[in-house]
């Protein structure tokens, strides 16, 4: 799903970064997920297995218990589905979707997995929006168990082990450019978590972050101008809704012209 990107046209004026849960849908899929299990909870036995930096194995434990207890890859699919979208998401996304081709190359990245996300996508019809799904790898194995891998392994002391956002927007972009022989006018990136805060670091002056208002992101980039002005380049717009994105963006694409 993170392959290589060639197929994507060159004349993209913009990238514009997704992160998933409680950005794009209203809740954390992780915590739905568990609507799927008997009595729709998980065992204090299992939660206490949670370990701080290692939510990713804690993941793996939960999926595994869930096919212990018959949950099956459709009851795991309709809880997914029925995922409220955030206030004004379906708009935004209806924006992008109706924009000139040459507009917006579309990203996602989450530390949720691949088949939640392709679940909810499918179901919204938005996954055709998306050039490109990066999250940890999830797949049913043949005794009907969602086995879920990390994403990768990185450096970063801010992440958890299994992703840094900040390397996948990093390297995604560094190739993009190689392949295109030419930057984007401006690169967007909208999230809300801690984990979004890292990646939004690498924006640059001419790009727009959108963090949820409120959220964690939105905390860290304002306590990160109050602490060190200037360490945070990105111009901010914090959003309650996906129509302030909608906003911001319908203004941008207005201006003409490369750089």
């Amino acid at each position: 799903m993170a392959s290589n990107s060639t197929n994507i046209s060159s004349d993209k004026r913009f990238l514009i970064f997704f992160d998933f849960d409680e950005t794009i849908v209203d809740e954390t899929s992780d915590d739905v997920v568990v609507q799927a299990s008997p009595g729709q909870h998980m065992p204090g036995w299992l939660k206490d297995t949670y370990q701080p930096g290692r939510y990713n194995e804690y993941m793996q434990r939960v999926l595994a218990y869930l096919a212990e207890q018959g949950v099956t890859e459709s009851d795991i699919r309709s809880v997914m589905e029925k995922i409220p979208a955030t206030p004004g998401m379906l708009t935004l996304l209806q924006f992008l979707r109706t924009r000139p081709p040459q507009d917006f190359e579309v990203v996602l990245l989450s530390d949720a997995n691949t088949f939640f996300i392709e679940s909810w996508l499918r179901r919204a019809g938005a996954r055709q929006l998306f050039h490109r799904v990066f999250s940890n790898p999830a797949t049913f194995n043949k005794d009907g168990r969602l086995v879920m891998r990390p994403f990768h392994s990185h450096d970063c002391v801010r992440c958890p082990n299994n992703m840094c956002k900040q390397v996948i927007v990093r390297d995604y972009v560094a190739r993009r450019m190689q392949e295109r022989g030419r930057p984007y006018q401006r690169v967007f990136y909208v999230g809300d978590g801690a984990n979004d805060f890292c990646p939004a670091l690498s924006l640059g002056p001419r790009d727009v972050a959108f963090p949820r208002r409120d959220f964690p992101m939105h905390r860290l980039i304002t306590e990160t101008h109050e602490a060190m002005p200037g360490e945070f380049k990105a111009v901010t717009v914090p959003w309650s809704s996906g129509e302030d994105v909608v906003q911001r963006l319908r203004k941008l694409v207005a201006e003409r012209g490369d750089h």
